[in-house]
């Protein structure tokens, strides 16, 4: 099973990278799309961590894993 996954990496007020992922991210997603997604993240202070507020856009990629069942029964 393939399985997609938005990984949208930020940095907190301590200077550390935080990642937010969303699974399952639609297929025709853009770039474009995505900063603006960021950008409103950050505009909103919806998330704090354990280094404080996020503070910068870091970078986003979107990860694929394949992923085999085995039959081991």
């Amino acid at each position: 099973m393939l399985t997609k996954r938005l990984e949208m990496v930020f940095q907190n007020a301590a200077g550390k990278n935080v990642t937010i992922a969303v699974p399952e991210p639609k297929g025709t997603l853009t770039a474009a799309e995505v900063k603006t997604a960021m950008a409103g993240i950050l505009a909103g202070n919806y998330f704090q961590t354990a280094g404080g507020d996020l503070a910068a856009v870091v970078s986003a990629r979107i990860t694929s894993r394949d992923t085999s069942d085995l039959a081991v029964k």
